[in-house]
């Protein structure tokens, strides 16, 4: 049985990046079949309490699990260059409108209030099979939907044949047990047309007497915002502790209220017996470039100068390991790192949680973020990988990494981010949580702001078309030589060539708080000529 995790709440970062597109495209698994929830069936498979069962391991299947990584490893291998930029791989793993600590407005991250909460909530239970083994099954869909077109239905039963293997990623031997501390997580999947989906899991031990399996909640949705949906999981697992027939009212309520506008508030009224009618406010963060983020985990578990040297690596776009046993740890901290990045969005490989059938993964030759249980170190140290920066969450410590690091970011701008972590690193409570949030996102913002902030001055635009930017006058602009140095090599990675793309469409820019915070820092500059 897995070690026990310890419990969270885990308010996680964007999602941010890019997870299995092709995994969920042509994957030639067995279709799990829609089920209405019936209350009569267990996380065992029997009716009433699970029951007691003999240990054995937890199957995935060997069918789904090869046709997985089979899937996954085939697209990372028709990842490569592309007109001397590096394509992002298909299958990757941003959910589908999420902001990657982007600000909601770009590319297929959708944050429109008025749109579904979720589009399922699964519950994935451990099934002992006939040979004695476990395997993780989706026991129950809501809502359960009909009247599907082919290419509809088929994408459904893609979306629901991955889903138990990201909710069990553990691969460790399972028994029933008395005492199992509830956890939340999350995982991001990507379909071929690049539509990307969250699912948020909170896995728990359900109600009852004896010995019990473990269960995930898992809802997918394709909006990113970690904390609301935290609590949202709250409110299931504590229905679920009375009743499954409790459960389904709450989400029907839920799917049938709008999602919300930044910074306001929607009430679900929900009745649960002997309590009554409860009235359970869902509030939307104000700014949606941090919907899906929580820095404080990262102040937790690395100090200040550790974390620059991971966000100089992930800058450059090279491949990062991230250790931790509990599932919730790895999310938070991957989800933050991918938000550092804003406004730009991780365009590669990008897994919060790695299941153990894909660990060799971290032998891919193209970027990657990946987030591994540091059960699995030994394996992955034994893996042909390439260079990679690998980093131990439990011990707070970087177990392997390039060299250059410290030397990647410009010095002075890398020692006033510094100061700036190190300020808030002792917070001492006098900030909350989501404050916390906006001062160490704007750390990070104003590093792009004041390197790449001119670079709508250098996009040249022509009477009716799109615009060209001109990358030698872009960087020739830039007075200091550390500075231009450290952009020239920036320029070429695979997310500024996206943004420069999108910025080229459309005259109006598309990154709203970060336009916001160039003219400030423009109308700043102007102040201190002119006095």
């Amino acid at each position: 049985m897995p070690s026990p995790q310890s419990p969270s709440d885990a308010r996680c970062g964007p999602p941010p990046p890019l997870l299995l597109s092709s995994l969920l495209s042509s994957s030639p698994l067995r279709p799990v079949p829609s089920l209405l929830p019936r209350e009569s069936e267990s996380a065992a498979g029997g009716s009433g309490a699970p029951r007691s069962a003999a240990p054995g391991p937890l199957h995935v299947g060997a069918t789904m699990a090869s046709s997985i990584s089979n899937l996954f490893r085939r697209s990372l291998r028709r990842s490569g260059r592309r007109e001397g930029k590096q394509e992002a791989p298909a299958a990757d793993g941003i959910p589908s409108h999420v902001p990657l600590g982007k600000a909601g407005e770009r590319s297929s991250i959708l944050y429109s209030a008025g749109q579904f909460f979720f589009e399922y909530l699964v519950v994935v239970s451990l099934r002992k099979m006939s040979d004695g083994r476990y395997e993780p099954k989706i026991a129950y869909q809501f809502p359960k939907r009909e009247n599907l077109l082919k290419g509809q239905k088929e994408e459904e039963e893609r979306l629901l044949q991955a889903i138990p293997l990201f909710c069990f990623p553990d691969g460790n031997n399972w028994e029933p047990v008395t005492t199992f501390p509830s956890e939340t997580f999350s995982f991001v999947l990507t379909n071929v047309d690049g539509s990307r989906k969250i699912g948020y899991c909170r896995r728990l031990l359900p109600s009852g007497r004896g010995v019990r399996l473990p269960e995930v909640f898992c809802i997918i949705s394709c909006l990113g915002c970690f904390g609301l949906f935290s609590k949202i999981l709250d409110e299931v697992e504590k229905r679920r502790q009375i009743s499954m027939a409790v459960i389904y009212p709450f989400m029907q309520g839920l799917r049938e209220s709008p999602f919300p506008a930044p910074g306001k508030t929607v009430t679900i009224k929900s009745f649960i017996p002997e309590s009554g009618t409860e009235l359970i406010e869902l509030t939307r963060p104000v700014d949606a470039h941090l919907e899906h983020v929580e820095f404080p985990a990262l102040l937790q578990r690395l100090s200040p100068i550790l974390i620059l040297h991971i966000f100089a690596s992930a800058v450059l776009e090279r491949r990062l390991i991230f250790l931790a046993e509990e599932l919730s740890v790895l999310s938070q901290c991957i989800h933050a790192v991918a938000a550092l990045l804003y406004p730009f969005t991780w365009a590669h490989t990008y897994i919060p949680v790695v299941p153990e059938c894909l660990l060799d993964t971290v032998c891919c030759p193209t970027p990657f973020m990946v987030g591994i249980q540091r059960r699995h170190l030994e394996r992955v140290l034994e893996q042909p990988m390439e260079e990679a920066l690998i980093v131990d969450l439990c011990e707070g410590k970087i177990l392997r990494a390039v060299g250059d690091e410290d030397q990647i970011l410009p010095i002075k701008l890398q020692n006033e981010m510094l100061a700036s972590l190190n300020r808030h690193n002792s917070n001492n409570n006098i900030h909350t949580s989501e404050q916390l949030n906006a001062l160490i996102s704007e750390a990070f913002v104003q590093f792009f702001v004041r390197l790449v902030g001119h670079y709508t001055s250098h996009i040249k635009w022509s009477k009716n078309g799109p615009g060209t930017f001109q990358e030698r006058a872009f960087c020739k602009a830039i007075t200091s030589k550390t500075n231009r140095r450290f952009v020239k090599k920036f320029v070429k990675t695979n997310m500024f060539s996206l943004f420069i793309e999108d910025a080229e469409k459309s005259r109006i820019p598309q990154e709203a708080y970060f336009q916001q915070k160039i003219t400030e820092y423009q109308q700043q500059k102007k102040h201190r000529r002119d006095s």
